[in-house]
């Protein structure tokens, strides 16, 4: 039997990717069904306790994302799968992006406006502030800018 070996970077990138699964879902079908409204809820989230519930998944995929980086550093033997973890991050910006800019009939109310604003800052975050962790811990590894010492 095959053992599923997931990494660092793997999991980071199945979590950017269920995160757009999950905004599609939001934007698209929650709350709505073909006979009508089912009871005010949008999906696992209700309308009374939505930014709540944001607040917890923001929270929840944002430290993940963050807070892995360090640990997926030293495994730099296979940089194809780092340029996939950086590019993952733009499928969840790209989706929120696409429904406040090209769908914005999705975003019916000011719930689900609140909701676009604050998944587009939680993925610019998430993009904007993995690629600058990057850059200071490569730095930091490769010791660029060092005071070297001259005789």
């Amino acid at each position: 039997m095959p053992r599923l070996h997931v990494s660092v970077s793997g999991l980071s990138i199945a979590m950017a990717l269920l995160l757009a699964l999950w905004e599609v879902y939001f934007f698209g079908f929650a709350g709505e069904h073909l006979l009508g409204p089912l009871d005010g809820r949008l999906g696992w989230f209700t309308p009374e306790r939505l930014g709540f519930n944001l607040a917890w998944l923001a929270w929840g995929y944002l430290s993940y994302q963050l807070i892995s980086i360090p640990f997926t550093l030293p495994a730099t033997k296979n940089r194809f799968i780092g340029v996939l973890d950086g590019m993952a991050s733009l499928v969840p910006l790209g989706v929120v992006t696409v429904v406040i800019f090209g769908k914005p009939q999705l975003l019916g109310t000011a719930d689900r406006w609140e909701a676009a604003l604050i998944l587009l800052a939680i993925n610019a975050t998430d993009l904007f502030g993995g690629y600058a962790f990057n850059i200071a811990l490569s730095r930091r590894v490769f010791d660029i800018g060092a005071v070297g010492s001259t005789a």
